[in-house]
C-alpha cells in the first residue's frame, strides 16, 4: 500500500506540462508523489521515499547554465548612463 495524501494538491507533470489534481485520499503514481514535497499534504505527515529524494536534491540547471555564464552576464551591464534629451537639445553627443 502506498501513500495516501490527506489534501487535495495540484502538480505539473515534469513529461506533459500540464497541471495535475491529485486529489485527497489517492494514491499518486510515484513520479507525481515526488513532486508533492510538503509533509503536510500526506495522511501520516511523512513524506514517501520517492518525495524525499526530490526534496533533499540539490536544484538542477536543465538547460546547462553554468554559475560562470551567469556572472558573465552580470559584468555586461552599462558603464555609462544614457545622456537624454538635453544632450539631443544642444546639438552634441553629451561628451
Amino acid at each position: 500500500m502506498g501513500a495516501r495524501l490527506a489534501a487535495t494538491v495540484y502538480v505539473t507533470d515534469p513529461d506533459t506540462h500540464q497541471t495535475v489534481r491529485l486529489d485527497e485520499g489517492s494514491e499518486p503514481e510515484q513520479r507525481l508523489a515526488a513532486l508533492v514535497t510538503n509533509p503536510a499534504a500526506w495522511e501520516d505527515g511523512k513524506l514517501p521515499a520517492a518525495a524525499k529524494k526530490t526534496a533533499d536534491a540539490p536544484p538542477s540547471s536543465e538547460d546547462g547554465d553554468s554559475d560562470g555564464d551567469k556572472t558573465a552576464a552580470k559584468k555586461t551591464a552599462a558603464r555609462k548612463p544614457a545622456r537624454g534629451r538635453s544632450a539631443a537639445e544642444e546639438g552634441n553627443s553629451g561628451d
